[in-house]
């Protein structure tokens, strides 16, 4: 209980806009960056450092944010998988190098039965599949800047974001990646008839819960699968804010819990720290950053476990998670063609050791 009130009530910030040392030269992608924490993390960014990309579902905000702070929007909606390669392309015509990626967008409590524009559940779509998506297809951007002579170690890195909901209402051992599948058909039932897996039983909060989890597992997976190349990939909690995460929320619930909340320049601090901080080193591999700017003081033993590897002593769920479902459906989804050089891991890292980038359709991976 205590860590769960450590990051209700914070210790004051250590790195902000006051202290944040320049960042001339580098590059900066934040998904949900037209408002809210993402909004207020580009602007920090933007006064300290040099480009800084703005990805996210509308224009117009996009516009309104470009114009507050003078660098590029990318169309992208991260329900709409078709949505992630034509932006990823936009922006790697562009740039070579990109030296943070903050996985910040997210959906909370959506309304039942909401579903993404592949029919995935609406919160583990915007919060997991198109992220991973994302992340995969920008790895080459990443590795590039990583491995670059100038670049200090452990200084590129992928911020994923993860919720106070997983200390809370995370499932006990975490999530098994079997439970996002359909329950078996039963006997006799009409081939279009299939029952709901354990995830789409849950209640809205414990959905939220699982796909924030979902992001502590990426940031676990990605960490093996190019912490050797330089990337450091670590998950965040933002912390408790007022931003447009609680528009799902009833009316009540948010003037309830409205003292408790604090502006969303805070979250922006908790990115800042996650993305930048030079206390995080190559032994902070899939870490935890919890509120504003520190390691996670006690992380539930039973999550962590569910994080290792099977050689690490661990459950194996996030590597299962990451490499599993969402490399089959993610990559697969809207009958896309991809090249040889952009599949996930077990098949080929993104823009390491690449050789012979023959077009290969992903519809194979649903095997």
């Amino acid at each position: 209980m205590g860590t769960t009130w450590s990051q209700m009530w914070p210790p004051t910030p250590t790195l902000t806009e006051k202290n944040l040392p320049s960042q001339t030269g580098k590059v900066f992608l934040i998904t949900g960056g037209a408002s809210g924490i993402g909004l207020a993390l580009a602007h920090i960014l933007y006064a300290a450092g040099d480009r800084v990309y703005i990805v996210g579902r509308s224009e117009a905000n996009g516009s309104t944010a470009i114009s507050s702070i003078q660098d590029a929007f990318l169309n992208l909606n991260l329900s709409d998988l078709s949505t992630i390669a034509p932006a990823v392309a936009a922006f790697q015509a562009k740039e070579n190098h990109l030296h943070v990626l903050f996985n910040n967008a997210g959906v909370s409590l959506a309304p039942l039965g909401s579903t993404s524009a592949q029919s995935e559940e609406l919160m583990m779509a915007t919060n997991c599949l198109g992220p991973y998506l994302l992340t995969q297809l920008l790895l080459p951007s990443l590795v590039t800047a990583a491995q670059d002579p100038a670049t200090p170690p452990h200084s590129v890195r992928v911020v994923w974001t993860s919720s106070i909901a997983v200390d809370t209402q995370a499932p006990v051992g975490g999530l098994d990646p079997a439970d996002l599948a359909p329950a078996p058909t039963p006997a006799g039932a009409g081939s279009e008839e299939q029952q709901l897996g354990w995830y789409l039983k849950q209640s809205q909060q414990i959905k939220y819960a699982v796909s924030k989890l979902g992001n502590w597992y990426h940031a676990a997976a990605l960490a093996r699968q190019v912490g050797k190349q330089g990337v450091l990939s670590v998950t965040q909690n933002p912390g408790n804010l007022t931003t447009n995460l609680t528009q799902h929320m009833p009316r009540l619930v948010v003037l309830t819990v409205r003292p408790l909340l604090y502006e969303s320049r805070y979250g922006a601090y908790t990115a800042l720290w996650a993305g930048l901080s030079g206390e995080l080193g190559e032994g902070d591999q899939g870490a935890y950053v919890v509120p504003w700017g520190r390691r996670h003081p006690q992380l539930r033993g039973n999550l962590v476990e569910a994080c290792k590897s099977v050689e690490e002593g661990g459950k194996g769920r996030a590597d299962g998670f990451a490499g599993g479902r969402s490399k089959r459906d993610v990559f697969a989804a809207g009958n896309k063609t991809y090249s040889v050089s952009q599949l996930p891991p077990n098949d080929r890292i993104p823009g390491i050791n690449n050789s012979e980038p023959t077009p290969t359709s992903l519809k194979s991976l649903r095997s």
